[in-house]
């Protein structure tokens, strides 16, 4: 049966809660964000060849779907708190690490263990947040929790742009990897700072992952986890897809604009507002509406940034995509763990995200494949703009809406 959750946390202040793990966010689109800068100077210092290129970052999606999947199911067995630390080390770490590769066997085995910290963070740390604020604003903060992975995209830049090109060639990417391990001292603080999850054992203790893996699909859930699982994939499908070839597609057109600083930051900028009216909506008109307006957004979106073909035409729809991609990413974020008792909340959510990272390592090479096949710009955006709907009609007609209640058993 589904009810409101009682409140099992001690109280913590949600401005200190929604600041300590949201800089922990940032700190992973930090690192997100300096992967897309460093392949460039990589490509130009290593000699890579595009498949090589395409595999250093398809390698990080692998990692994150492994860890997404492997760190949910911990976080129900160990906490959620001692698993956000583990793998915010994993990933800084490793990061800190790859800054002395030599090699890219080297390289690529250190972005597997990223992608590993990475992935696993996400969807627990969300978990973690969701459960320790009240009902009645918890869409909202998780969403907003979600906006500071935009900050992290945006030192990223400021790191391309200001700290990279001051050193030799062989070392801004490695300064710049190194600022990615930074991370490491923040968990420390957060092991001191961060409310335990209880003072009792975690809600699954003692159950076996095969068993949390089925109750995933029994009667119960089924219909929620075909729904989270289907919204994950073409969310991250269409993502990493799009976002990771825009400058590509611009510069393919003809329009030098996307070298500029300015269109970095344009792009990301654009992402805030999305985030904002999100947070916004999602307590008025509930988690449904929310997912289901900004993924058609972003589906229209799409297919017009495909089919423009000006500047100020590539310029506005790509900030629309940006807007209403990353609200509903905010919504996603905030949705998910509503979808599951505790004793299989954290395990639930990882499975989606990791199904979720399958689509993160198919999406970018949908473009260069298509592109062989004879595809257009506008047919592959438009394959992208299918695909969103296909998630927003998973959500409309198999998804339930939970504002105001996390399930219990």
């Amino acid at each position: 049966m589904i009810a409101a959750e009682a409140e099992v946390h001690p109280p913590v202040s949600r401005n200190r809660l929604l600041f300590t793990s949201g800089m922990g966010w940032m700190f992973d689109a930090m690192d997100v964000g300096l992967l897309s800068f460093v392949l460039a100077a990589l490509k130009a210092d290593w000699g890579l060849s595009a498949g090589q290129m395409g595999w250093l970052g398809a390698i990080n999606s692998i990692g994150m779907a492994v860890g997404a999947m492997m760190f949910g199911m911990m976080a129900d067995r160990i906490g959620r708190k001692h698993v956000f630390i583990i793998t915010l080390l994993l990933f800084a770490i490793a990061s800190g690490l790859s800054a002395f590769a030599t090699t890219l066997t080297v390289l690529m085995v250190l972005r597997f263990f990223i992608g590993m910290g990475l992935g696993g963070e996400l969807p627990v740390a969300s978990t973690y947040v969701s459960e320790r604020v009240p009902a009645h604003e918890r869409g909202r903060i998780v969403v907003l929790l979600e906006s500071f992975w935009a900050l992290g995209w945006i030192l990223a830049a400021l790191i391309a742009y200001f700290v990279i090109p001051r050193f030799d060639k062989d070392m801004g990417w490695r300064v710049a990897l190194m600022l990615g391990a930074l991370p490491a001292v923040y968990a420390l603080y957060l092991r001191r700072k961060l409310p335990d999850d209880k003072p009792t054992a975690p809600p699954s203790a003692g159950m076996p992952w095969s068993a949390r893996l089925a109750a995933l699909w029994s009667d119960e859930h089924r219909r929620s986890s075909l729904m989270l699982w289907v919204l994950w994939f073409t969310v991250v499908f269409s993502y990493y897809g799009m976002f990771l070839w825009l400058p590509s597609v611009m510069v393919g057109k003809g329009f030098a604009l996307i070298k500029s600083f300015e269109y970095v930051l344009l792009m990301t900028l654009a992402q805030l507002p999305g985030y904002f009216t999100a947070a916004w909506l999602i307590e008025r008109m509930g988690r449904k509406f929310v997912l289901v307006v900004y993924l058609l957004g972003t589906a229209a979106s799409a297919w017009a940034f495909g089919n423009a073909n000006t500047e100020g035409a590539l310029l506005l729809y790509g900030a629309l995509l940006s807007f209403f991609n990353l609200g509903a990413w905010g919504a996603l974020y905030a949705y998910s763990p509503e979808n599951y008792p505790a004793a299989i909340r954290a395990s639930g959510v990882g499975m989606a995200a990791g199904v979720g990272r399958i689509g993160g390592i198919l999406g970018p090479l949908a473009i260069p494949f298509l592109g062989a096949q004879g595809w257009s710009t506008g047919a592959v955006f438009t394959l992208f703009a299918i695909t969103i709907v296909i998630g927003a009609l998973a959500v409309a007609l198999l998804g339930r809406e939970t504002k105001g209640e996390l399930a219990v058993q």
